[in-house]
């Protein structure tokens, strides 16, 4: 919201300059976004009037003016400008003025006649963006007064970036009574005594639809002058705020908007049939609104009709068959509530946006039409003349709050500071709180325009506020804040991001909003949780798994020429199960080449090995195992179960086909998943020296059934493995000429080693032995010759 501050010092005036007052009022949580000056810096500009203005005798698009500027003698001064006639008062920069872009006034002489002096236009001086020639001033401007003090130029305008719970400050009103709050300063209350009707007449009005409309006024005015000019005060002020003027009857009802944060609507009396109804719109009901647009009403609207029809679309905008015109010299004048549960949404449902939704939305106070009518009255009357009807008021504001209980003791305990029970209480009144203390707990009633108040919480936040969160006393815990460490055997985030980085992977952190559609592809079984207002339509639920994000990413990415990616992220998941489970998981993916392109080795892409490795690597000293297994986002021959003490903690494989082409993936993505709550936990490894002796290699190539993993193999082997046994690794798989069809050929190196002494040949080929009986039994393997 914009304002000039003059404006706002007329109702309250601290004694605080421009960059103090902006400070205050954003420390109490009230952002001033912008501060800028109405006019740059010019001086010895003042009013003057034109007494002649005849042709140069040299020129014919000059004059040459006779200007009196409030000094003994008239001054002659040349002037370009077609406008310049006699009896205009215009701005006139006298000799030595200093004007915008460093431009200095000095005599001259213009086509051989002497200028002692410029008449300027509003581009001149800095006011306005164009102009058609020098400024016209209203015919009562007081010749020879400085025109910034006539002009106020010397004001600021202010900009709030409010918060939508912080409706009631849509104002200037607002405003400053939380300027008068915070600073301590009285405010001056905005003058709405009644206007006493000198006609009877009246318009019935029929409210069909309180809940969306519990109060409605309205007033009758007939005889205004339709010639009326807005006065310039009232301009000055409009234009300040961002509002350009249209018709004195229009410019009120924009000035009170602004002033008391009340939308208002005048209709042409004469171009109402019958009575006023509030009503909801009738389906295919058309409406040409004021800004040229036709709308087909919708359900749900409110309208504003007579007996012919739809006259505006309540708390939005006008209708222009009903609107005031400069020949419209009868008015009916209305200022009602509208609940923000009926506007919400209904001025973006049109693609609709006005000053008025943007209130009603938030929250108008609904005590607010009563006082807003008598004060347009006014403004009206004493613009544009005419006589009122009385007030036709239509329902009651709704039922006011009820009290909420406040706890001084408990505001000192959550603000950690002391603070008296007066001078809560005087914070309470300054804000137009009602206090009944009784006891320990007090009951405090909000004011009918601050919607935002409903808890005890709110009232202790209002406390810290006025008293100012930087005016809290940092304040040491009394508590003692031990650092209690982490057992050994207990592993940390950190840790394991900190050896994925080292392996080549970057920490991503993507929405927990997923699109419906990737969800079931990722999880067919599993309900997802839909969101009641998504903020769109492909982030409408939550996501149970981390890898639609992860692909998301990786699609980014393509998209912008990035042709190798490894990610991961640690984030929490949402499942509908009957308790709601949160649980924390962490997903890899890499594409692209396995290591980045150099000279020294060929490019390869990654694989579901690349991937294994580097889990194993993760998760050392933890050995997983892994059993083929089926995931709907994977492909499903190439997909792992990750196995641990039994429990299934993850996946590996790469991406499902009908993913894969969706994404227009030319290479395969492999990717991981795993839940955290069984990453945390590590075996403490224990010391083993290191043997003196040396250790002996001994190859043994076996043949096993095609269907035997080599994972089950050396499962077996080390978990029966002989204790001179100390690695046993696969370094060879073969089948083809010599290998039976149904077999396959292992070649394992066998590495043994005594702590103790040196093996002897008997000791070795019975450890080998051991080794290959433990294989025949459990898998029928025979010794290659």
């Amino acid at each position: 919201m914009q304002f000039s501050e003059a404006w706002l010092r007329s109702l309250v005036n601290p004694k605080l300059n421009t960059a103090e007052l902006c400070h205050l009022v954003t420390m109490a949580g009230l952002e001033v976004e912008a501060v800028e000056a109405v006019a740059p810096p010019f001086s010895q500009v003042v009013v003057a009037e034109i007494l002649t203005a005849e042709r140069h005798p040299d020129a014919d698009r000059l004059q040459v003016c006779t200007v009196d500027v409030g000094a003994t003698e008239p001054l002659a001064i040349v002037c370009g400008a077609a406008n310049a006639r006699a009896g205009l008062r215009t701005a006139c920069a006298m000799i030595g003025a200093e004007l915008p872009h460093d431009f200095k006034i000095k005599q001259a002489k213009v086509r051989g006649v002497a200028s002692f002096g410029m008449l300027c236009s509003a581009k001149e001086l800095g006011i306005a963006e164009a102009a058609d020639g020098v400024m016209e001033l209203p015919a009562d401007a007081p010749v020879g007064m400085d025109l910034r003090a006539y002009l106020d130029l010397d004001d600021q305008l202010i900009t709030l970036k409010l918060t939508p719970n912080r409706g009631d400050c849509l104002s200037v009103q607002g405003a400053a009574r939380e300027v008068a709050a915070i600073s301590g300063t009285a405010a001056q209350p905005v003058d709405c005594t009644p206007v006493a009707a000198t006609i009877a007449d009246t318009l019935a009005v029929n409210i069909e639809v309180p809940d969306a409309c519990p109060i409605y006024c309205g007033r009758v005015i007939k005889g205004i002058d339709p010639t009326a000019r807005t006065p310039e005060w009232m301009a000055r002020r409009l234009q300040r705020s961002g509002v350009r003027t249209l018709h004195p009857v229009v410019d009120v009802t924009n000035y009170v908007l602004l002033e008391l944060g009340q939308p208002m609507h005048a209709f042409d009396l004469a171009k109402i049939a019958g009575s006023i109804h509030v009503r909801h719109a009738i389906a295919g009901e058309k409406l040409a609104l004021l800004n040229d647009q036709t709308i087909e009403l919708t359900l749900g609207s409110v309208a504003i009709a007579d007996h012919n029809g739809a006259l505006a679309l309540a708390g939005i905008m006008g209708g222009a068959t009903s609107a005031v015109s400069t020949a419209s010299t009868d008015i009916f004048l209305e200022a009602a509530h509208f609940t923000p549960a009926a506007m919400a949404g209904r001025a973006r449902s049109y693609s609709l946006s006005t000053d008025s939704s943007h209130r009603f939305e938030r929250g108008v106070d609904p005590l607010l039409p009563p006082p807003a009518m008598e004060r347009a009255t006014q403004l009206i009357l004493a613009i544009c003349g005419g006589q009122a009807g009385p007030v036709s008021k239509v329902g009651g504001a709704p039922a006011q709050a009820v009290a909420i209980a406040f706890r001084p003791e408990r505001a000192r305990r959550l603000l950690g500071m002391a603070i008296s029970d007066a001078e809560m209480n005087a914070i309470f009144d300054h804000l137009g709180l009602a206090v009944v203390r009784q006891g320990e707990t007090w009951q405090v009633s909000a004011p009918s325009y601050r919607f935002d108040l409903a808890v005890e919480v709110d009232l202790i936040e209002e406390i810290a506020r006025i008293k100012g969160y930087d005016n809290i006393p940092a304040t040491r815990p009394k508590a003692a804040a031990a650092m209690h460490p982490r057992p050994e055997q207990q592993r940390g985030a950190d840790e394991f991001k900190t050896r994925l980085m080292a392996l080549g992977y970057q920490e991503v952190v993507t929405y927990s909003f997923i699109d419906p559609r990737q969800q079931r592809m990722a999880m067919p079984d599993a309900e997802p949780i839909a969101l009641v207002n998504p903020i769109a339509s492909q982030m409408g639920v939550m996501r149970g798994s981390l890898i639609p994000g992860l692909l998301q990413t990786l699609s980014y990415n393509l998209n912008r020429g990035q042709e190798r990616l490894r990610i991961f992220e640690l984030g929490r998941c949402f499942l509908s199960t009957e308790h709601g489970a949160q649980p924390i998981r962490l997903g890899g993916l890499a594409y692209g080449s396995a290591h980045p392109e150099q000279w020294g080795e060929p490019t390869r892409a990654n694989d579901f090995y690349d991937l294994k490795a580097d889990l194993d690597a993760l998760l050392w000293p933890t050995v997983a195992h892994y059993e083929p297994g089926e995931h709907a986002a994977l492909h499903p021959g190439q997909t792992a179960r990750l196995i641990l003490d039994g429990q299934t903690i993850g996946w590996l494989g790469a991406l499902h086909p009908k993913w894969a082409t969706e994404l227009n993936l030319n290479r395969p993505a492999i990717l991981f998943e795993l839940d955290w709550a069984n990453l945390a936990a590590r075996p403490l490894p224990r010391y083993r020296g290191v043997s003196r002796f040396p250790a002996v290699r001994r190859d043994i190539a076996i043949l096993v059934d095609s269907g035997h993993s080599v994972g089950q193999i050396l499962d077996t082997v080390y978990a029966n493995i002989p204790r001179l046994v100390t690695d046993f690794v696969l370094f060879d798989v073969y089948q083809g000429q010599g290998v039976p069809t149904d077999k396959k050929s292992l070649a394992f190196k066998m590495l043994l080693q005594d702590t103790e002494k040196t093996l002897t040949d008997s000791e070795i080929e019975g450890a080998v032995a051991a080794v290959l009986n433990l294989l025949a039994a459990r898998f029928g393997a025979v010794l290659r010759a």
